[in-house]
């Protein structure tokens, strides 16, 4: 049975298809909350799985597309992004970039977030990042998502 993409990923695919990406995004049955959840669902390792985190460096907030293999070593990082990183609070995940935790997608925000891009994510061909919806998923590549959300690429731990 077809289904329709919840709103809030069918900007995700608009943004994606913008950006030069197919644009496909495949609804899962269950939601993926977490990395974890999604590796197991996709049959795919822990480390393709790209987390979208939001940080705060100084007072500003910053996206991670972290490996799900990895967690992010605040002062390290911090350290390479010259400031103090933080955290963000979880209320203001949704309202900075307009979608639900456990379904951060890595663009389609309501503003252009700074984002970094984990290093570790390069080990693998084939990644895997939320759709912008904890049931949704889009496939993509390393050069691929650094190029569409206009990231850096960078070690995070």
């Amino acid at each position: 049975m077809r289904r329709s993409l919840p709103p809030v990923a069918s900007k995700v695919s608009d943004t994606l298809i913008a950006r030069g990406h197919h644009g496909v995004i495949i609804t899962q049955e269950n939601p993926t909350h977490t990395a974890q959840e999604a590796a197991d669902a996709l049959g795919v390792q822990l480390g393709a799985i790209t987390k979208s985190l939001l940080f705060l460096l100084d007072d500003d907030p910053v996206l991670l597309l972290v490996s799900g293999a990895h967690q992010v070593h605040l002062s390290r990082t911090g350290q390479r992004l010259e400031g103090t990183l933080t955290r963000a609070p979880a209320a203001m995940v949704p309202a900075v970039t307009g979608q639900p935790i456990g379904g951060v997608a890595p663009l389609g925000h309501p503003t252009n977030l700074p984002t970094f891009v984990d290093n570790a994510l390069s080990r693998h061909t084939e990644l895997w990042a939320a759709g912008g919806h904890p049931n949704t998923l889009f496939r993509t590549t390393f050069g691929e998502l650094v190029r569409i959300t206009a990231g850096l690429a960078i070690d995070v731990d």
